[in-house]
């Protein structure tokens, strides 16, 4: 049996949670990354950290409503929630994009 990951509603994401996610440089470049396909396997970004590392940044992402994780089978797809997280925060995930591509 395939455990469930939590995912927040769009309504209980938290601003502060939100940002804490997003401060972590590894984490910017996963969701810049994230920004240019519609959903990625989770080895695809193998090239960012060691994979340990990657499923704790994953998971600090999920949690804090930034992406969402589909499983199929053994694999799991990861994407952004952009439409639903500029709706809750209208612009603060673009800016944090614009700003990260810059780096």
């Amino acid at each position: 049996m395939v455990k469930k990951l939590y995912h927040p509603d769009i309504e209980q994401i938290d601003l502060s949670t939100l940002l804490d996610a997003l401060s972590d440089p590894v984490r910017r470049r996963i969701v810049v990354r994230l920004a240019s396909e519609k959903e990625i396997p989770c080895g695809y970004l193998n090239d960012e950290a060691p994979k340990s590392n990657l499923t704790y940044h994953y998971a600090k992402l999920r949690e804090a409503g930034v992406t969402k994780t589909r499983l199929e089978g053994p694999f799991r797809y990861i994407s952004l929630r952009l439409d639903e997280l500029e709706t809750r925060f209208p612009g603060v995930l673009s800016s944090v994009l614009a700003a990260a591509t810059r780096e």
